[in-house]
């Protein structure tokens, strides 16, 4: 009901503060969809602790901590400063350790890490502007390990703002 009042007017900005804050699911997506929608004729400041909601709904993101401004991005743009390389996932049938060395030899590839909870998915850094998702998946079928999963991998909004507002690691990926 605020922001049907909010939009009668017609402003140029809107300042919604936990505007999804007890709706049920259907009213969550609509109210999204609504606040995407206004994007485009609005300003729109959306103030929220709820990360996931924000990374659904904005198209840029401003973290502040303890009243100082720490950054100012889009999630993809607070991504790529905050990780020194890109990642990929790797999920294949295969043996991990010759996966992981084979992988870690490839143009472009800065490290292979073997996930710590699943035995055949393998985490790979790669080196900014380099794409060899097509050398791994190439190596990986030509050896008939199967290739079961392989996509990049971006950091939650919760992960950038854990490691730009607190002495502690992130939660891992």
């Amino acid at each position: 009901v605020g922001l049907a009042q909010a939009l009668v007017h017609d402003p140029p900005v809107l300042i919604l503060d936990e505007p999804t804050v007890g709706l049920d699911p259907r009213q969550n997506s609509e109210t999204r969809q609504l606040i995407r929608s206004l994007a485009g004729s609005h300003t729109i400041i959306l103030s929220s602790h709820i990360l996931p909601e924000v990374s659904q709904t904005c198209q840029r993101v401003v973290i502040i901590n303890e009243g100082r401004l720490v950054a100012e991005d889009t999630p993809e743009g607070l991504t790529a400063r905050l990780r020194a390389s890109d990642r990929l996932v790797v999920q294949l049938r295969g043996p991990v350790e010759e996966a992981v060395a084979l992988l870690g030899r490839m143009p472009g590839v800065l490290q292979v890490t073997p996930d710590s909870h699943e035995a055949c998915r393998l985490y790979i850094d790669c080196a900014p502007q380099s794409d060899p998702r097509e050398a791994i998946a190439a190596a990986i079928v030509e050896r008939g390990w199967g290739l079961r999963e392989l996509r990049p991998v971006g950091m939650s909004l919760e992960e950038i703002f854990l490691k730009l507002t607190t002495e502690e690691p992130p939660l891992p990926v």
